[in-house]
Formats: C-alpha cells, structure tokens, sequence
C-alpha cells in the first residue's frame, strides 16, 4: 500500500515545492512583462510629450510671426495717420503764416481780441 499510495498521493511537499517554483515562475514572467509594459509606456509618454512640445512651440512661432505682422501693420497705419497728420499741420501753419504776412494789423488785432476773451474766461 505504501508504494501504491506513494503513486496516486505524490510527497506533499514536492508538490509545495513544484507548485512554489511553478508560481515563482509565473511571477517573475509576470514581472519581467509588467517592467516591459511600463518601459512601453514610458517610451509613448515621452514621445507624446515631445509632439506637444514641437506642436507647442510650432504654435508659439505662428503667434509671434502673427503679433509681428500685426505690429507692424498698426506701425504702418500710424506712421501714415502721422504723416498726414504733420501734412496738414504744416500746411495750415503756412497758411497762418501766409495770413499774417498778408494782414499784420488784422491778425494783430485778432490775437488780442482772442487774448482778451481768454483773460475773461479764465477769471
């Protein structure tokens, strides 16, 4: 009985020993395909962050070049308001001029007329 009982019940703990290496096994399997996943994973995370990072700055280089096309449209537009704006100045001061060489007396008169009302208003 002893030989047969040893056939159908093998040594407990053989079978401990076997099922313990069975699942250390099993674990460092499951390690080593955990590790695998992770350095996967790392690898994606990183290049996911390396295409934020070109479409980031890719973006940023499209807002500077539009702030600076901007910039220099508005520099533009003030630039020839200015001009215009010293044209006009420029031509009524000739005119002012060409008036006062014309009539001394009448322009003399009207600046103190003006000067006068001013005084008033001002006490």
């Amino acid at each position: 009985m002893t030989t047969e009982n040893t056939a159908e019940n093998p040594d407990p703990e053989a079978t401990f020993e076997a099922s313990k290496s069975h699942a250390m096994e099993a674990a460092e399997e499951l390690k080593a395909a955990a590790a695998q996943r992770v350095n996967e994973l790392r690898e994606a995370a990183v290049e996911r962050g390396q295409e934020i990072k070109d479409r980031a700055h890719e973006k940023a280089e499209d807002f500077r070049h539009q702030a600076t096309e901007k910039s220099e449209q508005f520099r533009d537009y003030a630039q020839d308001h200015f001009d215009q704006a010293r044209t006009q100045f420029d031509d009524l001061r000739e005119e002012g001029e060409d008036y006062v060489r014309a009539n001394p007396a009448k322009a003399v008169l009207f600046a103190l007329g003006i000067g006068f009302v001013i005084g008033r208003i001002l006490r």
